[in-house]
């Protein structure tokens, strides 16, 4: 697979893409929407909720820190999770930008 070229984009293009690079796997979007759900800190328990094995599931949940969708509080050797909400606000904003645009279903542009 070859580098991605990144350099000429803004840091917005760069950054949002970031982002989403990280969601677009089903078990990590699915993480997400558990998180929502949930609406609060959670530990253990995404292991139940996903087909995955726990150090998959850990995998996962360090790409979305390290992208920032997620963060997590350590306690004792557990690790409790939730949404960014900053990042996911910023996520809601970028959508909302991206869909005010489009064409009306009576104006069909093809």
């Amino acid at each position: 697979m070859g580098i991605t070229k990144t350099a000429g984009f803004s840091d917005d293009v760069n950054y949002f893409a970031s982002l989403l690079k990280a969601l677009g796997h089903p078990a990590r979007l699915a993480i997400v929407e558990h998180l929502l759900q949930k609406k609060q800190c959670i530990c253990g328990e995404l292991v139940l909720e996903l087909p995955l094995s726990q150090p998959t599931v850990s995998q996962h949940l360090s790409e979305l820190k390290k992208v920032g969708l997620i963060q997590g509080t350590i306690e004792g050797k557990t690790v409790c999770y939730c949404l960014n909400p900053t990042i996911m606000n910023q996520l809601s904003n970028l959508f909302q930008r991206l869909t005010e645009g489009i064409i009306d279903s009576e104006n069909n542009c093809c």
